[in-house]
């Protein structure tokens, strides 16, 4: 198996076209034909088949387009690995981190980084939690910061903080008029990151435990920063960090309900067999100590 014909071959499933994958890699469709033959035969069975104008990956070449993108980013580890075996504490890392810890942890790691490398380059990339994972999955980041995973084969997290998510309001919403019961607040409407973040499918798995609908979502924000401030100039009500409030002294106020404080885990995650450059092993080390200040469990 040549693995330019594999290079091509995922060049030609992305595009789902013979004559933008050749467009793309300047090659003709015949010669970009006969990869995608000598792979088929190579792996006795077909990879693609027609849809449309276009073509589409059978179950085979899905199982085989994975493989090949894992292959890929092996070999960039490697490339990676060579320089910094040469290089010492030197290079790039790229760091995935949601928002709360970016905010409040990140400073304080990148303080002592640059005091101990200062000749390094990092690439942060702030986002919530699933499309944190994602990003992992596809090499796109060396590490993520962000929500506890659990039972993930392909990928290692470890616990370095946690806080506390709790219910809030601006503080002069009707809300705080008189003591508040889980069922009192169905009665507002709400600002929530997507149905994909972990804290709102929590949110409103609690809710139906306790026999009661979903709350009604007003604004979906996949920016978690904007909550605070959409909470100081709406009648919503919001689910965030109790950290992020101290730190930002909002003119927002915990709602206290006690059904609704999830006790929240963050971990440092990263591919099991993935490789970590020397300078992404010292952020790693840096999360772990300065992680211990991170903690605000409930009060």
């Amino acid at each position: 198996m040549d693995f330019r014909d594999l290079k091509y071959f995922e060049v030609i499933a992305t595009e789902g076209s013979l004559a933008r994958a050749a467009e793309r890699v300047h090659r003709t469709q015949p010669a970009l034909t006969k990869c995608i033959d000598r792979l088929e035969e190579d792996m006795g069975t077909k990879l693609f088949e027609k849809d449309g104008r276009g073509m589409r990956l059978t179950a085979a070449g899905h199982v085989l387009l994975r493989r090949t993108r894992q292959m890929a980013l092996m070999v960039e580890e490697t490339q990676r690995e060579m320089r910094d075996v040469a290089g010492g504490l030197q290079g790039e890392v790229r760091i995935g981190c949601m928002a709360t810890l970016a905010e409040h942890l990140m400073p304080a790691v990148f303080e002592q980084l640059l005091a101990d490398a200062p000749g390094i380059t990092v690439h942060l990339a702030v986002a919530m939690n699933d499309t944190l994972v994602n990003w992992l999955r596809d090499g796109e980041v060396d590490m993520a910061v962000g929500p506890m995973l659990d039972g993930d084969v392909e990928l290692q997290c470890e616990q370095i903080a946690e806080d506390t998510m709790v219910v809030m309001a601006s503080e002069h919403h009707p809300v705080f008029a008189s003591p508040c019961t889980l069922p009192d607040l169905l009665q507002y409407q709400w600002v929530m990151p997507a149905p994909t973040v972990a804290s709102r499918q929590w949110l409103e798995q609690t809710f139906e435990r306790h026999g009661l609908p979903r709350p009604r979502v007003q604004i979906e924000s996949n920016v978690l920063n904007t909550i605070l401030p959409v909470l100081e100039r709406t009648p919503l009500l919001g689910f965030t960090s109790r950290f992020n409030l101290l730190a930002q002294r909002a003119r927002v106020r915990e709602v206290a309900v006690p059904e609704m404080q999830l006790q929240r885990r963050f971990g440092l995650v990263y591919r099991r067999q993935g490789y970590l450059p020397p300078v992404a092993e010292r952020v790693a080390q840096l999360l772990r100590e300065r992680g211990k200040d991170f903690y605000l469990p409930n009060a």
